[in-house]
């Protein structure tokens, strides 16, 4: 049994039975990488790889042996996102060259947690430039640093999702035993869902912001994507925590728990209603509504009540984002260090236009609009579309439906629901639903819920995995 192929709570198991250590596992994990990532197919998922990370499982190794565990993470390696501070040997670059040279000061909050879990980080995960905020028409996983990541159940072929491109590719490639992205809107759904693998986007404040280069303050969220719904509970644990220097984090105190996995049960859908707007569904091809069909008709054989809904599905065209985008990156880049060559927005829209041939393959459309921005906050264009957007995902959106007809989630396909969600603050999970007859894409199932009910959300998407008919299988060409 090849060790690095197993969920955690196994991983787990073997190194306490002797039957591995964590130097063997990542080094396993680094003979995967060496295999598959720049060779290969060339998955491209890996931009970095942590020079400590083997001298960081043998300490662990030793620390097992003397004083036991930390917890169900010791000696796990994980793969974090390129847009996520790392106080180490590892740069930081959001995939811009424009940062390739940058070293973040010390470790985002949320590495601080995973390395006191006893987690080794074990490098960084390419992604879609700037998570995918610089340009409009840049395929998805590309990055100037990084080049392009590749879908591994079809190189070339599939779409990898963006902007955790890496780190979704990185899970289902077996590089690690899981990974961290970040999502704005989308961008943890996406990729798991073309991946299939499991994708956690929590509540907003559930998890520290800070140390993650950001895009809108009133968005920004890191979340586990992994191989199980167990291992995205296990993550969650060590990631969650009050931080304060984020704001937001308060807002989870006393409503996050320290251990999700207690709340996994395969019976959890028995008598939950979940809500489905089949308008969400209408752009899926035959063969992919087909999976969700399945997939629905599932949840109703293990108890689960289905209720059509409708959700707003206007299209708003909120000014959010650039606001915010200008506000805390030029907050960000302001405390690089003079090795950096940019220090405010307006710096790095001049640092590519000089650097086009390499920076500015697909432009940066994105970035010029919200340079327009003040970056103060203060327009009423910002303040309006602000409460505009609360108003519209929130009350009158997931809110609404919600209560209207006390529902437990509501169902989506891949993300094509992660706009709302995103703009209300709200978690989702996305889960494997099978793969497509023809051509074996990848497709995901998602669930929404309102504020702080991850709990609800693992539990449930628990219950699908565990008693569906739905097998993940590994890509073949990374076998």
């Amino acid at each position: 049994m090849d060790a690095f192929r197993q969920d955690i709570s196994e991983l787990q198991r073997m190194m306490t039975n002797g039957e591995t250590t964590s130097k063997n596992l990542t080094m396993m994990y680094l003979q995967q990488i060496a295999s598959y990532d720049q060779n290969g197919p060339n998955i491209n998922a890996i931009l970095e790889i942590n020079p400590d990370a083997l001298h960081t499982a043998e300490a662990l190794d030793v620390e097992r042996k003397r004083d036991g565990t930390r917890g169900p993470l010791h000696g796990i390696p994980i793969i974090v996102k390129d847009n996520i501070d790392t106080g180490d040997k590892m740069h930081t670059s959001a995939g811009s060259v424009a940062l390739e040279h940058h070293y973040a000061k010390q470790d985002a909050f949320l590495v601080k947690q995973l390395r006191d879990a006893g987690v080794i980080i074990l490098g960084k995960s390419n992604l879609t430039e700037w998570a995918n905020f610089i340009t409009e028409g840049m395929p998805n996983g590309y990055s100037s640093r990084g080049g392009q990541v590749l879908n591994p159940y079809g190189p070339g072929q599939f779409d990898v999702g963006g902007s955790s491109s890496g780190s979704a590719a990185a899970v289902a490639s077996q590089f690690a035993a899981g990974a961290i992205g970040t999502e704005t809107s989308g961008s943890i759904l996406s990729p798991a869902s073309s991946n299939s693998v499991v994708g956690l986007k929590p509540t907003v404040g559930l998890i520290s912001r800070t140390g993650i280069i950001p895009i809108a303050n009133s968005q920004d969220t890191a979340g586990p994507i992994t191989k199980t719904v167990e291992d995205a509970a296990v993550l969650l644990g060590a990631l969650v925590g009050i931080d304060d220097e984020d704001s937001a984090t308060k807002m989870s105190r006393g409503r996050y728990v320290p251990d999700y996995t207690k709340y996994l049960q395969t019976t959890s859908l028995q008598g939950a209603r979940i809500g489905v707007d089949r308008g969400y569904l209408e752009s899926l091809d035959e063969e992919e509504l087909t999976l969700i069909e399945q997939a629905i008709e599932n949840m109703q054989k293990q108890g689960a009540e289905i209720v059509d809904i409708t959700i707003t599905t206007e299209n708003r065209d909120s000014s959010v984002m650039f606001h915010e985008f200008k506000n805390g990156l030029n907050a960000y880049l302001s405390t690089c260090s003079e090795q950096v060559p940019v220090h405010t927005l307006h710096e790095l829209i001049q640092y590519n236009e000089e650097h086009a041939d390499v920076a500015l393959r697909y432009g940066q459309t994105l970035f010029t609009a919200a340079e327009e921005k003040s970056g103060t906050l203060t327009e009423p264009e910002y303040l309006l579309d602000r409460l505009g957007d609360i108003q519209y995902s929130q009350k009158e959106g997931i809110d609404r439906v919600m209560k209207e007809h006390s529902l437990e989630a509501i169902l989506f396909a891949n993300n094509l629901g992660a706009g709302i969600a995103a703009m209300a603050g709200y978690p989702s999970i996305s889960v494997p639903a099978g793969f497509t007859a023809t051509d074996g894409k990848p497709v995901g199932l998602t669930l929404t819920s309102m504020a702080f009910q991850e709990t609800q959300l693992l539990s449930l998407a628990y219950a699908y995995e565990q008693t569906s008919r739905v097998m993940r299988k590994s890509p073949s060409v990374t076998e």
